[in-house]
């Protein structure tokens, strides 16, 4: 093989296991830090799937405050991927914010579905998650093991 393709291909690599990480806690930041403070600004288009979420749950009456709480939960979700301390608690609050945020699949599958297997645009934004999860499990991947001497300390 040519050491000049080699070469490159090692440079790109490399760049990319130096930049992974930063770049993936970055995109986190931008999704969820902008489509909460859309939910916060009253401009989701995601509000009619929430607002079917909650009437076959828990009723409507409950609505506005579980989307505000969900459109802060997504904000601090957002500014807590920035902060690589942060990963173990930010990767359980990513992981409760998907349980409830795929629901619909389940829950509502008109709002959802628009055949046998066949989503419809709120669908495919949902199933896009599985995308995030990804990412999320390689910036997970990426932080160091808690020591016997920490958690003794505990």
């Amino acid at each position: 093989m040519n050491k000049r393709l080699q070469a490159l291909d090692r440079t790109i690599i490399s760049t990319a296991k130096r930049v992974y990480i930063p770049f993936a806690r970055g995109a986190f930041f931008i999704v969820f830090f902008y489509f909460g403070f859309l939910k916060l600004l009253g401009l989701s288009p995601a509000s009619p799937l929430a607002e079917a979420l909650t009437t076959k749950t828990v009723g409507m009456q409950y609505f506005d405050v579980l989307f505000i709480i969900l459109a802060v939960l997504e904000c601090l979700i957002g500014i807590l991927f920035l902060i690589p301390k942060a990963t173990r608690i930010v990767i359980l609050l990513l992981a409760l914010h998907m349980l409830v945020v795929c629901s619909p699949l389940i829950l509502v599958p008109d709002q959802v579905w628009s055949g046998f297997l066949v989503p419809n645009l709120e669908g495919q934004y949902i199933i896009k998650n599985i995308a995030l999860v990804a990412i999320a499990l390689g910036i997970a991947a990426s932080v160091a093991p808690l020591e016997k001497k920490v958690l003794k300390k505990s």
